[in-house]
């Protein structure tokens, strides 16, 4: 199992979609949310989108990998379909938080933990800001949150940097294990 971490607008999502489009062979989790619906995501493929009730019920049923909140919103990986792909011997890409990765890291000593790195802050920063999906205030809690999460790369296996999302894409993809997939 693959655990991809990395601060909000690096471009994780990015980077799983060209994964998602290029391969076939690897498990990509979909989380929980309780977060509001993009007008670009769908529900089961990007988050399963639940209310925060529901959130609730998974937690107290064991039925989450891990979980974690930010910005008034929960996330978690269901556990059930995790383990099901692994008994399978299908590798498993999980798109967590820098809480969740340490949870997985807990729970499953042998995953691989992955940081998605920016090029630099300034770029991170012109990310966020160029998405167009947030007000002022919550980009300036998603940067302050960034600078946290930018200090505990160290705490992971392997850095990416995502200067280009092919390459970003190709170099997981190696880190999965899997031969040339183009």
């Amino acid at each position: 199992m693959t655990v991809l971490s990395g601060p909000s607008g690096v471009g994780k999502d990015s980077v799983i979609e060209l994964i998602r489009a290029r391969t076939h062979w690897v498990h990509l989790s979909v989380s929980v949310t309780t977060r509001r619906k993009r007008d670009y995501e769908i529900d089961g493929k990007h988050y399963h989108f639940v209310s925060r009730t529901e959130f609730e019920r998974l937690v107290a049923e064991g039925a989450l990998l891990e979980w974690a909140e930010f910005a008034g919103n929960l996330y978690g990986t269901p556990r059930i379909e995790v383990e099901k792909h692994l008994a399978m011997g299908t590798p498993v890409l999980l798109k967590i938080d820098i809480q969740g990765a340490r949870q997985v890291r807990a729970a499953m000593p042998e995953a691989q933990l992955v940081f998605l790195a920016p090029p630099s802050v300034e770029e991170l920063e012109r990310r966020l800001t160029g998405r167009g999906t947030e007000d002022p205030e919550m980009i300036a809690r998603r940067l302050q949150h960034a600078h946290e999460e930018l200090e505990a790369q160290k705490e992971f296996d392997e850095v990416v940097v995502n200067d280009s999302i092919e390459r970003a894409a190709d170099e997981l993809v190696s880190l999965l294990g899997s031969p040339a997939y183009r």
